[in-house]
């Protein structure tokens, strides 16, 4: 599978994700390719629809810096059993690139998860990872940056939008 960074409209993007339930040497080499899309593309998370892959995966690195990969995880099937507080900040979105909008979550989850090798986690995360994940959990149930603008946003990026769309029906 040629996993490459998919711009809004694509139509991966607004499917649900499938579940991961085989965890092997392709599931690895495919997140692989997820980590170097989002380091070329100078993210701090990727979902793996972004990939154009439909399943339940997505990575985070809030630094951003490949060098720097002390909070780096892959998160495979999550859930968040719980939400804490509310925060409302400027995000952006790699399949919506200068795009900019500000978007309430919540300031703290609680998330369950798989790793890489199959095996279950739990944690509360809080501040920016809290809202990466939140973001990119958001994309492995077809929910984009432009479901979360305001109607003022939409206005303000109608003309983005509507490039975005038309370049992808010049691919």
């Amino acid at each position: 599978m040629n996993l490459q960074l998919r711009l809004y409209p694509d139509p991966v993007l607004l499917k649900t994700a499938a579940p991961v339930e085989v965890f092997d040497d392709e599931l690895a080499e495919r997140v692989a390719r997820m980590w170097e899309i989002m380091y070329e593309s100078k993210g701090v998370g990727l979902a793996a629809p972004q990939a154009g892959w439909s399943a339940q995966v997505l990575i985070q690195n809030p630094s951003g810096d490949k060098s720097d990969d002390s909070e780096a995880q892959v998160i495979i099937n999550p859930k968040i059993t719980k939400k804490w507080g509310k925060s409302r900040e400027s995000e952006g979105c790699l399949s919506f690139p200068e795009i900019f909008v500000d978007v309430q979550r919540a300031l703290g989850v609680h998330l369950t998860w798989q790793d890489i090798k199959g095996e279950r986690h739990e944690a509360d995360l809080t501040g920016f990872p809290a809202r990466v994940v939140q973001h990119e959990m958001d994309h492995l149930s077809g929910v984009l940056l432009v479901h979360r603008m305001s109607p003022v946003d939409k206005i303000r990026y109608r003309q983005d939008l509507e490039q975005l769309a038309l370049e992808a029906a010049e691919r």
